[in-house]
């Protein structure tokens, strides 16, 4: 299992502009929990589930306006990469680096 655990210094590319946060990661096994904290306030992760190098969660966005969030990212030593899906507002790219 890759090492996935750690905050992770994030950008995810939306309709509203880069959105920067920091996405916390504490697995334990094939699951995680953690947050994403930024700009637009907190969310915790849901039903975070480790695969290997792959992590998948979703989160409760409440600004700007109430949707959930289904996420993938790979972690590829210090970087992370996948998406954030909006439900019918698409699919955004969310990258990052792993905070030292």
């Amino acid at each position: 299992m890759a090492n996935v655990d750690g905050a992770w210094d994030c950008v995810i590319k939306s309709p509203l502009g880069d959105q920067k946060a920091v996405l916390t990661v504490n697995s334990t096994g094939g699951s995680f929990v953690g947050n994403m904290t930024g700009a637009m306030g907190a969310m915790d992760v849901e039903d975070g589930k480790v695969d290997g190098d792959t992590l998948s969660w979703k989160m409760n966005l409440k600004v700007p306006m109430p949707m959930t969030l289904d996420c993938t990212a790979r972690i590829d030593g210090d970087s992370i990469t996948g998406s954030a899906g909006a439900g019918a507002f698409g699919s955004f790219p969310l990258t990052g680096t792993r905070q030292a």
